[in-house]
């Protein structure tokens, strides 16, 4: 094979898509699920003592209030953004991540009792780590839809 060949072929894998890569933000995943209750049933489904372990982890003490730094078992974090009923912005970092990643959850009212909740994390370091926070995330939806389920 000649030079120029080679050269082409290995400029198409450089600029194969890899998914969950961004430009700006290094990887990123999300998931979604619509359940069958309230945005206000659906927001208590988050913050709620059990909720807020069933995400952030066993241990957190969370204030949802901008600034307020947390800690759990698995990590540590700071909100960023409250805005009650709607949504959710803060840092998180796993225990052994070099950096912290930026997650975002969103409450989305559909119709009458149908609300979609949506968390988006962005700033993972790599296609492994997006893998693992997705089934992670995935495992929250499922965790949430069980107590949903008892509403």
């Amino acid at each position: 094979m000649t030079k120029s060949f080679m050269k082409g072929c290995g400029e198409a894998m450089d600029n194969e898509k890899i998914i969950g890569r961004t430009k700006s933000v290094g990887f990123q995943v999300g998931v979604r699920r619509t359940f069958p209750v309230s945005q206000e049933q659906a927001w208590a489904l988050i913050i709620a003592k059990e909720g807020l372990h069933s995400w952030v982890g066993d241990g957190a003490t969370l204030h949802l209030e901008p600034g307020h730094k947390y800690h759990s078992k698995i990590g540590a974090g700071e909100i960023r953004i409250v805005k009650p009923l709607e949504q959710l912005r803060l840092t998180w970092q796993k225990e052994g991540w070099s950096r912290p990643s930026t997650v975002q959850i969103r409450i989305l009212p559909k119709e009458t009792n149908k609300t979609t909740i949506s968390f988006h994390q962005e700033h993972l370091s790599d296609q492994t780590v997006r893998e693992e926070m997705k089934q992670y995330w995935e495992s929250v939806l499922n965790s949430i839809k069980a107590r949903a389920q008892t509403i």
